[in-house]
C-alpha cells in the first residue's frame, strides 16, 4: 500500500475492523518511514453473475425475479417470507460456489423447482407449470402423475 502522504510503499496495519456493514474491513496503517498514519478499505470484488435468456441473451442475474416468481407460486399456501429467503439464498449459493460466471434460466429454474418441491408441492406445481409452459393438459397431468408415483421404497417382507 503506497503512503498518500510520501509515497512509501511500507506500512504497517495499526488497527483492523469490519465495516458496520459486514462487507469491507478498515485499516489503519501506519507509514514506516514518514510515519503518518492513514486509513484503507478492503471490500470483495464480487463477479456479476450472467443470466444466458432462452432467447440467447445475457443479463445480470436479478434476485427480484427469482423472487417475484416464487412469491405468485407460493400465494395462498403456507409459506413465509422466510422461507422464500431461504429458498432463494440456497439457489444463490448454489450459482455463485460454481466456477462459471454464466447461468442459463434453464438451470435457474431447476434449481427453484428442486427446493420448492420440498417446501410446498403445490406452490411447485404452480411454478411449475409456468416455468416449464406446459403446451396442454397432457403435459400438465404427465407432471402430476410423476409427483404423485410411488418413490422406490424398501421391501419391508
Amino acid at each position: 500500500m503506497r503512503c498518500p502522504f510520501c509515497g512509501h510503499l511500507e506500512s504497517k496495519v495499526v488497527d483492523s475492523r469490519s465495516s458496520k456493514e459486514g462487507d469491507s474491513i478498515r485499516r489503519r496503517r501506519e507509514c514506516l518511514k514518514c510515519g503518518r498514519r492513514y486509513t484503507t478499505y478492503e471490500r470483495i470484488e464480487e463477479v456479476t453473475q450472467m443470466v444466458i435468456k432462452k432467447d440467447g441473451r445475457r443479463e445480470p442475474f436479478d434476485r427480484w425475479k427469482i423472487k417475484s416468481g416464487i412469491i405468485k407460486a407460493c400465494e395462498k399456501r403456507p409459506v413465509s417470507l422466510e422461507q422464500v429467503e431461504s429458498l432463494i439464498d440456497g439457489v444463490e449459493r448454489t450459482l455463485f460456489n460454481s466456477t462459471e460466471h454464466e447461468v442459463s434460466t434453464e438451470v435457474i429454474g431447476q434449481a427453484v423447482m428442486e427446493r420448492l418441491k420440498q417446501l410446498d408441492e403445490v406452490a411447485y406445481v404452480r411454478f411449475a407449470s409456468v416455468y416449464r409452459q406446459f403446451r396442454d393438459l397432457n403435459e400438465f397431468m404427465s407432471e402430476l402423475k410423476n409427483m404423485l408415483a410411488p418413490t422406490d421404497r424398501p421391501n419391508n417382507t
